[in-house]
């Protein structure tokens, strides 16, 4: 009996220190879980990116005048150019005169079968002939009625008939003898003669074909003076006069040249709301060709000073346009109104949006944003990177 409840003690002791071993194994778990933060800490916040920018990269607005320019285009023309027609029906026996070949006023340019017009010549001269000798006896026999008439011995209308009848004879011998000469003009026209210096720019017909009367022959063109003639907006051609000096940048050629606004059209051309500005471009050297496309430029003086910036500085689409500024350390974005525009400086006026003493990004860059911090810095040779 005894050595059984000793058993059941220690049986029961046994029991006691497991339990009390297990329940402090668990709750030292729960104080080490409980000890432990299950949620992350927060990183700590990263200090504000200031962007530094070189003295370089910032302008402010500058006074300045934009010459404004108006530019056109269009081919040259020779205004004088001459094409030479038949004169009369023929066959063309030869050209002497190739395109491309230099000629004076009356230099023979070819020849033409005329024997039909010495023919008509001929027969006209006879005709004159012919109304002379009638005109001669017509007036004789006046002159015989006028001594009757004197002595009475015939009545005074036939002395009326004999004076019409003269009046008649010398109206037709004026009528043959101009019809004579319009034969001899046409006969000399028709010799295929340079009416004006120049060069032959085209031949229309070849030797041996038969020629109708006013058919072209050959078109000679001078080239000591062109014109440029091209459309220019209605809103800018009131700002045009004749007289006006203007480059002329050629086709093929290195350096532009000068011409003068000669005349403006006084209406528009139909659908196109542009008018026709004609320049004069003088060509004594006779180096340039009609037909080469040239671009003509205008350039017009600013009467006063006006606020720029570089057009690079601008941002933001035609209409909603903005510029970047650095505003007590920060980066600020200001609409602005924009007015005359020099392209081939790069400056733009400045009309509303900032004053002259802001400072400006000269150039665009990705990625900025409002308030950030920003500085110049006279050592920075560039913009700091910014994060994508």
């Amino acid at each position: 009996m005894q050595v059984r409840t000793l058993t059941q003690s220690r049986n029961r002791l046994w029991t006691v220190g497991g339990l009390t071993v297990l329940a402090l194994a668990v709750a030292a778990t729960f104080a080490v879980g409980a000890s432990a933060d299950p949620t992350p800490k927060k990183e700590e916040k990263k200090a504000d990116k200031v962007l530094r920018f070189s003295a370089a990269e910032v302008v402010q607005p500058q006074l300045e005048t934009l010459r404004a320019r108006i530019e056109f285009s269009g081919p040259l023309v020779a205004p004088n150019t001459a094409i030479v027609r038949a004169k009369g029906g023929g066959t063309l026996l030869a050209l002497t005169a190739p395109e491309g070949s230099r000629v004076k006023a009356g230099q023979s340019l070819g020849t033409l079968d005329l024997e039909d017009l010495r023919q008509r010549v001929n027969e006209r001269a006879a005709s004159v002939e012919a109304m002379r000798a009638q005109a001669t006896q017509v007036e004789r026999s006046h002159q015989a009625n006028e001594s009757l008439a004197r002595q009475n011995f015939i009545a005074p209308t036939a002395l009326e008939t004999s004076r019409s009848q003269l009046d008649t004879a010398r109206a037709n011998l004026a009528a043959a003898q101009a019809q004579l000469q319009t034969v001899q003009v046409t006969l000399r026209q028709a010799s295929l003669t340079a009416p004006i210096n120049g060069w032959v720019a085209k031949r229309h017909a070849v030797p041996g074909e038969k020629l109708q009367l006013e058919q072209a022959v050959v078109t000679v063109v001078d080239l000591s003076q062109l014109e440029l003639a091209g459309l220019v907006g209605t809103h800018e051609v009131s700002r045009l006069k004749p007289g006006m000096v203007a480059k002329v940048q050629i086709e093929g050629q290195s350096e532009p040249v000068q011409a003068r606004v000669a005349r403006i059209s006084p209406a528009a051309e139909a659908g196109t709301r542009s008018i026709g500005v004609t320049l004069t471009v003088p060509n004594p050297s006779e180096q340039l060709r009609a037909g080469q496309y040239a671009v003509a430029t205008v350039t017009l003086d600013d009467p006063a000073p006006r606020l720029t910036v570089p057009t690079t500085a601008l941002v933001g689409s035609t209409g909603q346009q903005a510029v970047w500024v650095i505003d007590q350390g920060a980066l600020k974005r200001r609409l602005v109104t924009t007015g005359r525009t020099d392209a081939q400086e790069g400056r733009v006026e400045i009309l509303t949006g900032v004053d002259a003493k802001a400072q400006i990004l000269a150039a665009q860059y990705p990625n900025l944003r409002e308030g950030t911090k920003a500085q110049i810095d006279a050592t920075a040779s560039k913009v700091a990177a910014l994060d994508r």
